[in-house]
């Protein structure tokens, strides 16, 4: 084998034993016991299956054709576990996965056992593979769903989190893999197995250089995880509301989450979450709109006013502040609001 065989062989062959390490690591050591986490670990799983198999049959075409077989095979609930684990992290619906992963589970093993690929290399080649390659990319379309929240918030320039980066690393990198192997047959068989190691490579990098160290591999705390606001709450909230503008809350420069929720009569955390939520507004933000209302009403009404002034009675505590909030929220800086 020469040098540059090594060098392939080691890399595309480490990528594939890493994904493996990770898949148990995931299962049985992640520190926050998420049940994704386990979609996650045999997603991993079944990549390094498919991954180990192009390798060994790369650099030894005499593999045993049983061993191929299950690298074929493995690839048929990569799609699924895809699927499962950005539906569960994303907590978007019932999750049925036994529907996702059974019937294919049992269509392939039950297809080995009356087409082994030994004796059948031509339907493996034409008409199984194919076909799990097309359930591999129907399950990437139907995963795309739960990874759309996440290409908003970059499209519309919004604050994206590290779960998001996650999330995407994932998805996307399944498709490049994907990708991958259907242009193999025009460059080079090794080049799945390759692209693997790249992606989990890149993956990890990520994860090295996120800014949250207390969580596990991109498992950001879930401030609200399965704490859906009651119902009897949520109408409290709602008829409440109307008062912080009535009672013009927000005039105070120094008005706190905590103040606003004891006026509500709820507790600070369930306000925080009804804001994030049901608005999609973090308390600052929706107290600076509240005073940028108001900021409004007075650069109209109040024309002797100075503007800095009218800042101060809309309830901020500095020129520089009501400026930037005013300019983000309106388009406009608050003279040139005037003006026009």
């Amino acid at each position: 084998m020469s040098f540059s065989n090594e060098i392939t062989f080691f890399f595309s062959a480490l990528g594939a034993f890493n994904g493996f390490l990770l898949s148990i690591y995931f299962a049985l050591k992640a520190e926050k016991k998420n049940f994704s986490n386990y979609f996650l670990a045999l997603l991993l799983l079944v990549l390094s299956i498919r991954i180990i198999k192009s390798v060994f049959f790369y650099f030894n075409p005499n593999l045993s054709n049983v061993f191929i077989q299950i690298g074929l095979s493995a690839c048929i609930l990569i799609g699924p576990f895809l699927y499962l684990y950005l539906k569960n992290h994303t907590n978007k619906g019932k999750l049925n996965w036994q529907a996702h992963t059974l019937p294919y589970f049992i269509g392939i093993t039950t297809l080995g056992i009356f087409y082994p690929y030994v004796e059948h290399r031509f339907i493996w080649a034409r008409w199984i593979v194919k076909g799990i390659y097309l359930q591999w990319f129907i399950y990437i379309i139907l995963s795309f769903k739960f990874i759309e929240p996440s290409l908003k918030k970059i499209k519309v320039k919004g604050r994206i989190k590290n779960i998001d980066i996650w999330i995407l690393s994932i998805y996307f990198g399944v498709i490049f893999i994907l990708l991958a192997y259907l242009i193999a047959p025009y460059t080079s068989y090794i080049v799945g197995a390759l692209s693997f190691s790249f992606v989990l490579y890149l993956i990890i990098l990520l994860t090295i250089f996120k800014s949250n160290k207390t969580s596990s591999f991109f498992e950001e705390k879930g401030r609200y995880e399965n704490k859906d606001i009651d119902e009897s709450l949520l109408e409290k909230i709602r008829e409440g509301f109307p008062k912080i503008k009535e009672k013009e809350l927000f005039l105070n420069p120094n008005i706190t989450l905590e103040k606003v929720a004891k006026e509500l009569k709820i507790s600070k955390h369930v306000l925080s979450q009804y804001l994030n939520e049901k608005l999609n507004k973090s308390f600052s933000t929706f107290i600076n709109e509240l005073r940028i209302q108001k900021a409004q009403e007075l650069l109209l009404s109040k024309e002797n006013y100075t503007i800095e002034s009218i800042g101060y009675d809309s309830g901020f505590n500095s020129k520089s502040t009501f400026f930037s909030a005013f300019k983000k929220v309106i388009g406009q800086t608050p003279s040139e609001y005037r003006k026009t």
